[in-house]
């Protein structure tokens, strides 16, 4: 038995709370595949009674789901399984202090693209609590790509091709946002956010 989800998201403040514990996350990662308390707390190196305490918490909270019983020795063991194969805080959780790329003057910033991204996350939640609830699926786009820059005017030149780029498709491909008195057009609004930023790749262990 594995997770039945492979993404779940956390959208309430008690959830957030409950799970939000080293020892409850390491937990959850562990049991990706059915676990018993017993095997975790070996795993662990902690006592049953403990880590009991926290499947049981992460079990009423909807992030443990029982995944069958076995016999060992004159017991029988309960085994949980992660009820999703990872997890997503949502950026609502944090109201009104959460990020707001509205509120950021400086669009080449990457507190700007972080805000952007939160407001692409918080879209996508709603979109995933929609389909919980019709289990209609509703299909994205998305675009990865790596690649390197070895001067800033090489990088220049790519923004300004990338904006005409996409310029140019919007406007071959989709329909206007807006009527001309401000209204919202017809069809289903979708929104488009494309981020290039410099990262540092991890680094081998040992």
């Amino acid at each position: 038995m594995s997770p039945s989800e492979e993404i779940s998201c956390i959208i309430g403040g008690a959830q957030a709370i409950e799970v939000l514990h080293p020892l409850r996350l390491e937990i959850l990662r562990l049991a990706r595949e059915p676990v018993s308390a017993t095997e975790l707390s070996g795993q662990l190196g902690l006592s049953r009674q403990r880590v009991n305490y926290h499947v049981r918490r992460l079990a009423r909270s909807g992030f443990l789901q029982r995944a069958g019983r076995r016999r060992r020795r004159n017991m029988v063991e309960q085994r949980y399984v992660a009820s999703a194969g990872s997890f997503v805080l949502s950026p609502e959780l944090l109201g009104a202090v959460g990020a707001d790329w509205r509120r950021i003057e400086d669009t080449a910033s990457a507190g700007y693209l972080l805000a952007l991204g939160c407001q692409m996350e918080s879209d996508l939640v709603r979109i995933w609590r929609q389909t919980q609830k019709t289990g209609a699926r509703d299909a994205t786009v998305s675009l990865k790509a790596q690649f390197r820059f070895e001067s800033a005017e090489q990088r220049e030149r790519f923004t300004r091709a990338l904006q005409e780029a996409v310029v140019r498709v919007v406007t071959e491909h989709t329909s206007p946002n807006l009527r001309p008195d401000g209204s919202a057009a017809a069809g289903r609004p979708w929104r488009l956010v494309l981020g290039c930023y410099p990262y540092e790749p991890p680094r081998p262990s040992g």
